[in-house]
């Protein structure tokens, strides 16, 4: 409601100056002709090592996926940024309104998003870089940043975008890729073993709390139970890890491919998960929120938690709050007041935790429980699939397979893995 409104106070302004387009033009760029007066803006903005970017979250403009930047107006900002040897920083705004507002404050020196010269020329502020002379549209920096303004601008001229938008559309096809090989899921279907780290499964179990099996069909989901798996967002080996994130818990980076290093580390950032999902109270229904988490990055998962809040639904019960998981991929929720993160591939998050669930279901069904104490739990605190406490209590049982497909498997080869 928020943007149609913008939009009906827009045009009239937009149509108002379209006689004036051409004289726009050349005025919103004339601002920024004289760049010998006074101290130099790039030369702040170089000792700092910083540019601080604002622009509006979406698929074409800015978003994260993994952990990593994405999106063409990113891609171009982190370009121009790159050759000045600097660092991006990114300031999203909810709407054209308050990305105007964090420029004109000074809380970001360069709007990186296609604005009519009109709009440009009436707030006061010039022409820069980027710039679309077919629509009349181009960034924007405030009127006094000349030397910033002609560092864009002279970057434009030799760079443009064609490259730099190839290269981006070539960056978002490999989207999901992981170089691996993918094991079977199971060892020995009788013998109850899944893989050759079991036992690194079972003493993540302790630091998690969780069934080692869950973690199992984790580390399939992710790598295949491939040690060397890499994906092409850079996270690495069994439960891929990104290399911040492992580093962040103590893992050095020459040590991530080690196995049972790398499921440690994972059961420890688990653990860190489930404390910020505490308040949840379900188990089952903590874990899912978990491994959207462990996927998506928690920033996301809160903002459809935010949603389902905002909308009436049950905040702990992940079947409400998926919906919004997939929804934050349509720009009437990821520009949502509430929404903080910006847009998502919510399909794939959804997904991940669909599978991985489905997985430990068809290892619930098929492996022997692990011989239970006399309180009817592991020791771990999970309970077990044949204890009397699981058949009787849904927060605590391991969930089952239906009896007629209880033989099956899911590979990632199999129709049904991705649904």
């Amino acid at each position: 409601m928020r943007n149609f409104c913008f939009i009906l106070l827009f045009f009239p302004l937009l149509w108002s100056c379209q006689k004036q387009e051409r004289k726009a033009d050349n005025a919103a760029f004339a601002e920024v002709s004289d760049s010998t007066a006074g101290t130099s803006d790039m030369d702040s903005i170089l000792a700092a090592g910083e540019l601080i970017v604002t622009t509006l979250a979406g698929p074409a403009t800015y978003y994260e996926y993994h952990e990593q930047p994405m999106g063409l107006q990113y891609a171009l900002a982190a370009n121009f940024a790159g050759n000045e040897g600097l660092r991006v920083r990114i300031e999203l705004a909810r709407d054209t309104v308050e990305l105007l507002r964090l420029l004109h404050s000074g809380k970001a020196d360069v709007a990186a998003l296609p604005l009519p010269l009109t709009l440009i020329e009436a707030e006061g502020l010039a022409a820069a870089g980027v710039r679309i002379d077919s629509l009349h549209q181009s960034w924007a920096v405030r009127t006094e940043s000349k030397n910033l303004a002609e560092a864009l601008n002279s970057w434009f001229l030799r760079q443009g975008t064609e490259d730099i938008s190839l290269a981006e559309r070539q960056r978002q096809s490999e989207f999901g890729q992981v170089r691996r090989k993918v094991r079977s899921p199971f060892i020995s279907r009788e013998q109850g073993i899944i893989s050759t780290y079991d036992d690194y499964f079972k003493q993540a179990s302790k630091t998690t709390g969780w069934d080692w099996r869950l973690i199992a069909a984790q580390c399939y989901q992710e790598s295949g139970f491939d040690p060397t798996a890499q994906s092409w967002a850079g996270a690495c080996g069994l439960m891929q890890l990104m290399p911040a994130t492992a580093q962040s818990m103590g893992l050095a980076q020459d040590r991530i491919f080690q196995p049972q290093e790398n499921v440690a580390t994972a059961a420890r950032y688990i653990r860190k998960l489930v404390q910020r999902f505490a308040h949840i109270s379900d188990h089952h229904e903590r874990t899912k929120f978990v491994l959207a988490s462990y996927n998506a990055g928690p920033g996301h998962v809160q903002d459809a938690i935010a949603l389902t809040k905002k909308y009436g639904g049950n905040p702990n019960r992940w079947d409400e709050v998926s919906y919004y998981i997939l929804h934050l991929s349509e720009e009437s929720f990821y520009r949502d007041p509430v929404v903080k993160h910006g847009y998502m591939i919510g399909k794939e998050t959804h997904n991940y935790v669909s599978n991985i669930w489905n997985l430990w279901r068809n290892y619930g069904a098929a492996i022997p429980a692990m011989p239970p104490t006399k309180t009817g739990k592991h020791i771990n605190g999970t309970a077990s699939p044949s204890s009397s406490s699981a058949a009787n209590s849904p927060q605590q049982e391991i969930p089952r397979a239906n009896p007629k497909h209880s033989a099956k498997i899911i590979t990632p080869d199999d129709p049904d893995f991705f649904k």
